[in-house]
């Protein structure tokens, strides 16, 4: 999936999809020495009751939460962009829905850390207006990752030993089938020493990756909902 620059609303996947592969690698990134990490020192992708995070501590940021059933908010930054720089300045918050997180969004904008906001809601994504003289606004460099299959997969490291290929743990996590029993098997068969089997059933837990589980990723107001893959 092409991203344009700057990045156009139609570009970015259906928001479960993307939360299904940003909160896989959050699982098999999860470590009880990054949960006690500051957020702003934490590196990679995680998941917390704020939604799911990346951040690689250099040049690029990004957070992805729910708000409510059928609603999301992506914002974040990549040294790409050039929104928070343009003159005249951007309103990235003109024409945005009352459920945006405009305290946290405000609070970035103001301390010049913020590179673009998109949301979810009523079946399609939007963001606001840009003028023609923008460039880019950071969503390509951010979010290709998640959008092309094929980076997600060669992000999934396992060995062989594991007993599940990548491409099948993708399946699942895409079909909202990522249990705690898959997780336990993948760790239980690997050969690696760096998995943090409690860890990860946490994340697992904050993301909501099975339709089985009793409890599913927090939305931003508070509520539990449970991920379907589309």
């Amino acid at each position: 999936m092409t991203i344009h620059r700057p990045g156009l609303p139609g570009d970015l996947p259906e928001p479960e999809l993307l939360w299904a592969r940003w909160g896989l690698l959050a699982v098999l990134e999860a470590s009880t020495e990054e949960e006690n990490t500051p957020s702003v020192h934490r590196t990679g992708h995680w998941a917390d009751a704020g939604g799911l995070h990346l951040d690689d501590c250099g040049c690029t940021w990004w957070t992805l939460a729910r708000r409510g059933p059928g609603r999301f908010v992506l914002y974040g930054e990549d040294e790409s962009s050039d929104v928070k720089w343009h003159k005249p300045a951007i309103d990235m918050l003109a024409g945005a829905p009352h459920w945006l997180p405009f305290e946290r969004l405000r609070d970035l904008i103001e301390g010049y850390e913020l590179g673009c906001v998109y949301w979810y809601e009523n079946g399609a994504w939007a963001r606001s207006p840009y003028p023609e003289s923008l460039d880019d606004d950071g969503l390509d460099c951010g979010m290709s990752r998640f959008t092309d299959r094929g980076d997600v997969l060669d992000a999934i490291e396992l060995d062989e030993e594991a007993g599940i290929d990548p491409e099948t743990l993708l399946d699942r996590a895409e079909r909202g089938e990522l249990t705690a029993e898959t997780v336990e098997s993948l760790v239980a068969g690997s050969a690696y020493d760096h998995w943090d089997l409690p860890a990860m059933l946490r994340a697992l837990r904050l993301a909501g990756l099975s339709v089985h589980d009793g409890e599913g990723a927090a939305d931003g107001d508070g509520s539990s909902h449970v991920v379907h893959a589309s």
